[in-house]
């Protein structure tokens, strides 16, 4: 299988570590004149970092034959950037039919808990303490009630550092802890080596060896024998054309 089918295989399985690191082989190993292949690997895995909470470098948007392609991706990346709720609402509407036609609608739905995620992590980085009824303002959701349900999710997951206080209404965030004291920054490094080891283990795989019924010149015997040979046969045919 191709590494283009097992990162969607991945992706569809909610693999997105895994499906990040088969888009990023099916780019390197894609020929320049396929464009259109290259283009939709490059959706998907703009799509796959989002989702990983992680924002795509700017470069992968200013390639000069896939920039028109990714406009709308660099909207919704913008989004997520800044946990932009409005914005990417915005973008969804805008750009549906094009999410539609790029059969890219259901990922770019589920990147709204990280454009949230994105807005609280935001927020409480801002206020000490803030009410539920603010918050649900700031990220412009419907219901109080909600509000109050995403940030108990997002404590639960460690993506806020907080405390809610059900009888006042309002959320208290905690200190925020010296990230070099916790694991993230091994996580990260170790992420980034397996990346590299992955990348290079495809290369040497993707290598082109010397077929074994080829004559091994690794030693200078057979190779001045091969020489031998030819200036023998070269010899002969100068005495035939003597003749």
């Amino acid at each position: 299988q191709s590494t283009w089918d097992l990162g969607r295989i991945r992706l569809i399985q909610l693999c997105y570590n895994e499906a990040h690191d088969h888009f990023q082989q099916a780019l390197r190993k894609s020929p320049d004149r396929a464009l259109g292949f290259k283009t939709a690997v490059t959706k998907l895995a703009v799509l796959v970092q989002l989702l990983l909470g992680e924002v795509p470098p700017r470069s992968t948007f200013r390639q000069p034959e896939l920039r028109a392609a990714l406009a709308p991706y660099l909207q919704l990346t913008s989004a997520v950037r800044f946990g932009q709720l409005a914005l990417f609402n915005k973008v969804l509407t805008d750009h549906h039919a094009a999410f539609q036609a790029d059969k890219t609608l259901t990922l770019v739905q589920r990147v709204r808990q990280n454009v949230i995620k994105t807005g609280l992590r935001r927020i409480s980085h801002a206020y000490t303490r803030i009410s539920l009824a603010e918050i649900c303002a700031k990220l412009e959701l419907d219901y109080s009630q909600d509000a109050e349900y995403i940030v108990a999710k997002a404590i639960s997951d460690g993506v806020l550092e907080a405390t809610i206080d059900n009888d006042a209404g309002t959320v208290i965030s905690t200190e925020t802890a010296d990230v070099y004291a916790t694991p993230e920054p091994a996580a990260a490094f170790h992420r980034r080596i397996a990346h590299l080891t992955e990348a290079h283990n495809q290369a040497v795989m993707a290598m082109r060896y010397m077929p074994s019924d080829e004559p091994d010149f690794a030693d200078g015997a057979p190779r001045d024998q091969a020489e031998a040979l030819e200036l023998a046969l070269a010899e002969e045919e100068d005495d035939l054309l003597d003749d």
